[in-house]
């Protein structure tokens, strides 16, 4: 239920016009805990450009009148994306991307004493394996296609690390993405599984399955359909220039009792999982890597 209420903060919170929002005192933990982010700094990246005014007002009942009064300052504050590349030896124009996002959501209320949230599974977890796998491929010596390994800052903040990359390279020549987001626990099909949001948007899961047909580990499509992860991780703007650009998860977004709080801890999380789903994807993109095999694009969304 925590997901659904998150899920229409999310929405108000992209209002296009200015919005009163009523929250009725039974949701007071929530509007406590979203107040917390809405409270964090906020990214504006054209200051001329006048947005929207959200208020958020806790009431039994519907104000007749209200004033608000804001003060707001503005200073810069600069973002980086923390890259590396290992050139392709045959086809060093045709890209393969791997990422997570290093950003978590900062400090909360106490629970307790801790007030960090530390972020372990979203998305230590992808991130982890994001340098994992940079290390394998670097081994392995074999990528006939050009491999960008990266990690995303701001994702929690809107994706403005990824939105920004995928904006200065040529959507064209990106092959594929694997966009790593949350793997340190079982997902709801049981060990050894990942679910991919977008499965049906492209045959990427396909030919990653199809490279794993000796193993028992087994690629999954997205469970979680009316959340709309596709488009809600640092893959988005990608696949929205018709890359087959995915995330790849374990988490049970129904029931993650630690998602986006203090408590998503390292010690919460099963390492053999992140362990069997890294080598999982480094097998299965083992094809895409050495240039024998193609993912089918996804469809571009229309302006």
């Amino acid at each position: 239920m925590g997901f659904v209420k998150e899920r229409l903060f999310r929405e108000h919170s992209l209002a296009k016009e200015n919005t009163l929002v009523l929250v009725d005192p039974s949701f007071e933990s929530y509007f406590v805990r979203f107040g917390q982010m809405l409270n964090s700094p906020k990214f504006i990246e054209d200051p001329s450009k006048q947005k929207p005014s959200i208020v958020y007002l806790l009431t039994a009942e519907k104000p007749q009148t209200f004033q608000i009064h804001i003060e707001r300052k503005l200073q810069n504050f600069p973002l980086f994306n923390v890259a590396g590349i290992i050139p392709g030896k045959s086809k060093p124009n045709e890209y393969v991307i791997f990422s997570g996002h290093y950003d978590h959501i900062g400090i909360l209320q106490a629970v307790g004493q801790d007030s960090i949230a530390n972020g372990a599974d979203d998305d230590a977890s992808g991130v982890t394996a994001m340098l994992t796998l940079a290390d394998y491929y670097k081994k392995q010596n074999n990528n006939e296609r050009t491999l960008i390994f990266v990690a995303f800052t701001a994702e929690e903040l809107g994706m403005y690390g990824s939105k920004y990359f995928s904006n200065h390279i040529n959507a064209d020549q990106v092959v594929a993405m694997i966009n790593m987001e949350m793997i340190g626990k079982d997902s709801k099909f049981g060990p050894n599984t990942v679910y991919i949001t977008g499965y049906d948007q492209s045959n990427l899961g396909e030919l990653m399955q199809e490279n794993l047909k000796n193993t028992n580990f087994r690629f999954y499509p997205d469970p979680y359909t009316k959340q709309n992860l596709f488009y809600r991780s640092d893959n988005a703007v990608l696949a929205a220039k018709g890359v087959p650009a995915h995330s790849f998860s374990t988490s049970q977004m129904d029931k993650d009792e630690y998602y986006h709080t203090v408590k998503d801890e390292v010690s919460t999380l099963n390492v053999q999982n992140i362990i069997s789903s890294i080598e999982a994807i480094a097998i299965g993109t083992s094809g895409i890597v050495t240039g024998k095999q193609t993912p089918s694009r996804v469809e571009k969304l229309k302006d």
